[in-house]
């Protein structure tokens, strides 16, 4: 079933000044998107735009029904660099709104290495949408480790035109990593995220950081591109 997906993905990944560019179409009940970014939905707070130190080639699709039922596959990193590898997110979900201003969301991820395919691993994920707002949590139980997340964003309020989103993470490792003076077992991290739009500039300024430091962070393998904190400023801007 994902071979076309896998496919569009590509196509869509060959369009690098596509940043932040949506296609949609409607197919009788069903809904399509093809995008640079993640569709919306409660898997956008999972599903990362880009790799950590990845390439810029990435894209994927949404699919969804009328009923509430969608599907979609989206490549964070086309693995088209020596350092980083092909990544692909495939989800499927199911959506309800009880009002115009609440509804709930169920979904699964699978993050598939084609290359390296013993990191394959699923995450469940659900969570509300209030007033535009989505507020969710996320568990994934793989063989060598859990992870739990909280994420929060908080689009449908922006003060000042200022989009908020947030992610907390857990991270218990099924084999701990020795460090000096000792082993890490768990870890967490973090980042904040704000963003705003000003004179076709999309601006997005990201604070990250973890529970480790020092010879510590040897054994951090999170979210984030950094174990310490880190501070990053991004200007993007569509050509079209």
């Amino acid at each position: 079933m994902f071979k076309p997906c896998i496919f569009l993905v590509a196509v869509l990944a060959a369009c690098p000044l596509a940043e932040a560019q949506i296609f949609q179409r409607e197919l009788g009940d069903f809904d399509l998107k093809l995008g640079t970014t993640p569709s919306r939905s409660m898997a956008q707070g999972l599903v990362k735009p880009t790799s950590p130190g990845g390439d810029s080639f990435h894209g994927g699709l949404d699919l969804s029904h009328d009923s509430g039922l969608y599907f979609g596959q989206f490549s964070p990193n086309m693995g088209l660099s020596s350092a980083n590898n092909l990544e692909i997110d495939s989800y499927v979900g199911f959506k309800h709104p009880f009002d115009q201003t609440l509804g709930y969301e169920v979904g699964l991820i699978h993050y598939s290495y084609p290359k390296l395919s013993p990191l394959n691993s699923q995450e469940f994920y659900g969570g509300l949408n209030l007033l535009g707002n989505r507020f969710g949590v996320s568990f994934s139980n793989d063989p060598d480790r859990q992870d739990s997340t909280l994420f929060a964003d908080l689009g449908g309020t922006q003060p000042f035109g200022i989009g908020v989103s947030m992610k907390y993470t857990t991270h218990q490792l099924g084999t701990p990593v020795s460090v000096e003076g000792g082993a890490i077992r768990a870890f967490s991290d973090w980042s904040l995220q704000f963003s705003r739009a000003w004179m076709g500039v999309d601006l997005n300024l990201i604070y990250s950081d973890s529970s480790l430091s020092g010879g510590d962070c040897s054994a951090y393998s999170g979210h984030n591109s950094q174990c310490d904190g880190l501070l990053t400023l991004k200007a993007a801007r569509s050509f079209y």
